[in-house]
């Protein structure tokens, strides 16, 4: 192993999404609101899910959980990434680099296993909706959220214990605009062939294990539901086709960056867009367009905070002020 002391680089130079210099202004703008849905968007999901009593059920817990997450990974790369539009030398310290990909890590191995337990809810609640409330218990779903934090920081360790004593000497440009561990890993001094082939075996596993775990599950519940035609089982298909969505939508990117052996460098940067950005913001548009619940829910909450008489008295008050 080689000390980290050993490092001659201090900061990393992040090559950000375009070196045009007249379509930076407008991707800064497209961003930055992309980035305001994506923290609007989630939190509306938590604070409905928190403060709708009927909505206090185990995939709605997991929900609000899963919107949690996406704030939390589209944070770690998007304000940099916005703030790098704007400025003519995109940098990013050494310590701050790894700290990224702990979190990066962290995150996203945590929402892979979120994914399957919504999934293996999904799988209780279709297939055993008679003992639904008892195996889903309020312990159960705590259990699978601290699951979910256990294996997504055993992965980010595991990543990490093989990268973070690499010693650095020479190149220190990213082709990214975060630093993404594949990426960092081939700026090493040494040969990092063998480091390069764990850290893609650890997230392909990941991600490939969990996306296989999904695909089985949701294929069970697809044929179950198919058995039945009662009106009910119209509700458990809108869910169903809701978390395949998000599923496809996820996994797609993250296999081909991770596990895919092919893939280029300009084919990677769009599709780590696709997750970091896009993914996080379609997750709400989803589950609310799809879910009349939770549409109730943000009709009552609404109504709750936003009623036309204090809509009245703020506009009044403005006002007020205004003219004197």
């Amino acid at each position: 192993m080689y000390e980290t002391n050993h490092s001659l680089v201090t900061e990393f130079v992040l090559l950000g999404l375009s070196s045009s210099k007249e379509l930076q202004p407008f991707l800064f703008v497209i961003f930055l609101l992309l980035y305001t849905g994506i923290l609007l968007g989630n939190f509306l999901i938590i604070l409905t899910v928190t403060s709708d009593a009927h909505l206090h059920t185990p995939m709605y817990f997991l929900l609000a959980n899963l919107s949690f997450t996406d704030m939390c990974l589209a944070s770690l790369t998007n304000p940099k990434m916005i703030s790098d539009l704007l400025l003519e030398h995109k940098t990013i310290s050494f310590e701050g680099c790894l700290a990224q990909i702990f979190f990066l890590h962290l995150f996203g191995g945590g929402e892979m296993v979120l994914l399957v337990s919504m999934a293996y809810d999904r799988y209780v609640a279709i297939c055993k909706p008679l003992h639904y409330m008892t195996i889903m218990s309020r312990r159960v779903c705590i259990m699978l959220v601290v699951i979910e934090w256990c294996i997504g920081l055993i992965h980010t360790l595991s990543q990490l214990a093989f990268t973070v004593n690499l010693p650095f000497c020479g190149p220190n440009q990213v082709d990214s605009f975060f630093c993404d561990l594949p990426l960092v890993t081939k700026l090493a001094c040494i040969d990092t062939y063998v480091v390069s082939l764990v850290v893609v075996a650890n997230s392909g596993f990941l991600s490939m294990g969990s996306f296989v775990l999904l695909v089985i599950s949701y294929t069970v519940i697809l044929i179950t539901v198919r058995k039945r035609s009662s009106a009910s089982m119209a509700k458990a298909r809108s869910t169903l086709t809701a978390h395949i969505m998000v599923v496809t939508l996820f996994f797609g990117p993250c296999i081909f960056i991770y596990a895919w052996p092919f893939s280029s460098n300009s084919a990677d940067k769009v599709l780590a867009v696709f997750y970091a950005v896009f993914t996080p913001i379609l997750n709400p548009v989803i589950y609310t367009l799809r879910n009349k619940e939770v549409k109730a829910a943000m009709s009552k909450l609404k109504s709750t905070y936003l009623k036309p008489s204090q809509v009245s008295v703020v506009l009044r008050n403005i006002l007020f002020l205004g003219i004197n």
